[in-house]
């Protein structure tokens, strides 16, 4: 009977995975919508983008780091769309850098700037970046010398910050007095929960600096570049004075010990906390002569033990059934209980400070560098380019589909081409590999111990997974999938082979070896089209063809 269910859980096994693998993936179409710059890391991306070989020198000339991480384009570990290509960031626990320069500079003073781009990381988070800088104009064509000194404009996407994932929007905004530019980041950025799927990344900032930053579509973030980033766009119009100083008569203690105050008589500070409870009595039944633990009975010594190597072996212990069933075992001992007539250590009482002045601050002076920018979106730099400087513990991270315009419509049209696709299907697949990696967590029967048991559950926890994703099924029991397509093989070997038998057992000659008739063209059909397998010669091929 065994026999009979393990072959019909392979017959169930072939239906399933042939009918999943008759469902084509959908296959990735080149988008036709227009922008500043979109990006599908198509076969010629290499035409535009460009890998750093930059080196970070300290100050005296030695080598800090080097921008060693490897870029390649390629399918996702797990593909879902045919043809639908990433860059891949492909080097763990090193620094990895590259760029393109746009056609033409961005201006976004008077239209949206709209950055949208996803980011799978396909090993799970662990230290790594995933964000993109929008490089200043004048700065794009760095190339193989884009570093992390290179200027950008804008810095946005996810950071895996160990622990702990954050979505960045930064903007380096200049002082239009000193000159100097300054690092403006969100108060409170987004946290998302990434997982390995890809993510949709997606940052509107508007002319009247208002901005939106959303997640998967939706919105997590909103408000004024004015009033939502730290440190303020706008410096404040006084600062403390740097030379003023706190006098040193100046008395800023609000409280004081009460220097009349006297510690009472009866006050002893030697008074234990906890003292013997005389009150208490030991109860009735207590076992006094019997050890809470006793050695096992139960327990022999092992056969291999060698008391000349091993030494004397003693039984491990368990505990003394006996004090189970009374009050305790061993010697009584008083409990204790607080000490009533305990107060600790005496301190004067606090009183108001009489010479107490305040707290002291450093007087106000006009700041001299300050100014007011209402419009800072209008006076952010031209973007000519966009980066990927990153470092990062996680190897194989992927971005795809970059869109960067001032249409939140076509990013929306994007998304729905690319992303509105693949999110779902990679939903299921999540769904199957926590399948798997539940069964994986259950204790299992060994080939040694029921070999038909322990293939019937290989089986059957294949023929699950197969239904949702055949491809992942192969792809994370290898093992089950190859001896699943022997014994395919194998099967339809012995139905092709019996069918030609019983094919050769009917095919009965009833005329004379002695043929008088010349050959008529319906008889020379016949002997084309109908294949005999005599007895003793070889197999013919049968009209079995493989299913592609």
């Amino acid at each position: 009977m065994r026999r009979v269910a393990l072959s019909a859980a392979l017959l169930a096994l072939a239906a399933a995975t042939v009918s999943a693998v008759d469902e084509p993936k959908p296959v990735l179409k080149p988008t036709d919508i227009r922008a500043p710059f979109i990006e599908q890391f198509s076969e010629d991306w290499a035409e535009r983008w460009t890998a750093s070989e930059a080196t970070k020198k300290t100050s005296v000339g030695g080598e800090t780091f080097s921008y060693v991480g490897k870029w390649a384009v390629e399918e996702p570990i797990i593909s879902v769309v045919e043809g639908d290509n990433g860059l891949v960031a492909k080097t763990k626990a090193a620094h990895h850098a590259i760029s393109a320069p746009f056609s033409d500079p961005i201006d976004f003073s008077e239209k949206p700037l709209v950055v949208q781009y996803e980011v799978k990381y396909q090993k799970g988070g662990n230290c790594g970046g995933g964000y993109l800088k929008l490089l200043e104009d004048g700065f794009q064509t760095e190339g193989k010398e884009f570093s992390d000194k290179t200027p950008w404009t804008i810095m946005f996407g996810p950071d895996l910050t160990c622990p702990g994932t954050k979505i960045h929007f930064i903007f380096r905004h200049k002082n239009p007095i000193t000159g100097e530019y300054e690092e403006k980041h969100l108060k409170v950025p987004p946290k998302p929960t990434i997982e390995k799927l890809t993510n949709l990344y997606t940052l509107v900032l508007n002319p009247d600096n208002t901005f939106d930053v959303l997640f998967n579509g939706e919105s997590k973030a909103s408000g004024n570049l004015l009033e939502d980033f730290n440190p303020p766009v706008n410096p404040p119009k006084e600062i403390d004075d740097p030379e003023d100083s706190k006098p040193a008569d100046w008395v800023d203690q609000k409280k004081i010990a009460d220097p009349e105050a006297t510690k009472p008589d009866d006050w002893d500070e030697d008074e234990a906390y906890e003292i013997p409870d005389e009150d208490a009595g030991k109860p009735e039944g207590w076992l006094d002569d019997e050890p809470e633990t006793i050695p096992d009975p139960d327990s022999e010594k092992p056969e291999e033990w060698d008391d000349e190597e091993d030494g004397d072996w003693i039984a491990p212990t368990v505990r003394n059934p006996k004090c189970d069933e009374a009050p305790g075992c061993g010697e009584w001992k008083r409990p204790t209980k607080a000490n009533p007539a305990y107060k600790g250590k005496w301190y004067a009482p606090l009183i108001d400070n009489p010479a107490y002045i305040g707290e002291w601050a450093p007087r106000k002076i006009p700041n001299p560098a300050y100014f007011e920018d209402l419009s800072p979106v209008k006076n952010l730099n031209k973007i000519g380019g966009v980066g990927i400087e990153l470092w990062t513990m996680t190897e194989d991270i992927l971005f795809d589909h970059v869109y960067i315009g001032h249409s939140v419509d076509d990013a929306k049209a994007l998304a729905a081409e690319t992303f509105d696709i693949k999110h779902p299907l990679e939903v299921e697949q999540s769904k199957a590999k926590k399948v798997v990696d539940a069964d994986e967590e259950e204790e299992t029967i060994s080939f040694q111990e029921d070999p038909i048991e322990f293939l019937r559950a290989k089986i059957f926890k294949f023929v699950e997974l197969a239904k949702l994703d055949p491809l992942l099924a192969f792809k994370t029991q290898p093992e089950t999938g190859a001896a699943f397509a022997l014994a395919v093989v194998t099967l339809f070997g012995m139905l092709g082979m019996m069918f030609g038998f019983i094919g050769a057992s009917q095919a009965t000659i009833t005329k004379s070896s002695k043929k008088t008739d010349a050959p008529t063209p319906d008889d020379k059909q016949k002997t084309e089209t109908t294949p005999v397998v005599p007895a003793g010669g070889e197999k013919v091929d049968t009209t079995l063809k493989k299913r592609k």
